[in-house]
């Protein structure tokens, strides 16, 4: 996982409320185990209408999504967290998140921020014509008009994002406690040692 410290550019400013996961990527995305790829089916049913926010060339590229509330609710495939990392999405901006995606969110280095309805509110008018700024280490959004919104995270999920650290990395990181581990109930309990064949 990448350490995420500071997401800035253009943000989506999609806005829609009790987005489930079948919208953010459809079923028939599931077949896969493959992260890559699954960007092009983001969001295919909102796509596949004229005038989307998605297709539209001012937001190409943006890092930042601005959502309703209750994003990410319904199923819990996480399709949807590699669907959203693969189109370039970083961050996430809703009012409320749901819990499972929220926690996919986290395990696969994507920002959920949630931030009161009135924050999203001007957030959702800054993108129009500006970028935005998440600081990871401030715990803050903020905007080139002086606006500055905070946001609270679980301090462990906070360092683990900020360092790039996933599950592997942190179970590696006890690799020395894990091993003297082993050496002493193979010494302590010798019958539990398989035998060689």
């Amino acid at each position: 996982m990448k350490p995420v410290r500071k997401v800035d550019g253009r943000a989506i400013p999609f806005g829609q409320k009790n987005v489930d996961t079948d919208v953010i990527i459809s079923a028939n995305w599931l077949k896969t185990i493959s992260r890559e790829g699954l960007g092009k089916g983001a969001f295919e049913s909102i796509r596949a209408k004229e005038g989307n926010v998605f297709d539209d060339p001012e937001y190409a590229g943006a890092p930042i999504l601005i959502a309703g509330d209750n994003f990410g609710c319904g199923s819990s495939r996480e399709h949807a967290a590699w669907a959203l990392d693969d189109m370039g999405i970083k961050a996430i901006i809703a009012p409320s998140f749901s819990d499972i995606f929220s926690g996919n969110a986290f395990k696969n280095g994507l920002l959920a921020i949630a931030l009161p309805q009135e924050a999203v509110d001007r957030l959702m008018e800054v993108a129009k014509t500006d970028s935005i700024t998440i600081d990871m280490e401030s715990m803050s959004v903020t905007t080139p008009f002086q606006d500055r919104f905070t946001f609270e995270m679980d301090p462990f999920r906070q360092q683990c994002l900020m360092e790039g650290l996933d599950e592997i990395d942190l179970t590696l990181a006890k690799s020395d406690a894990i091993q003297a581990h082993e050496q002493s109930i193979d010494s302590a309990k010798p019958w539990l040692k398989p035998v060689a064949a």
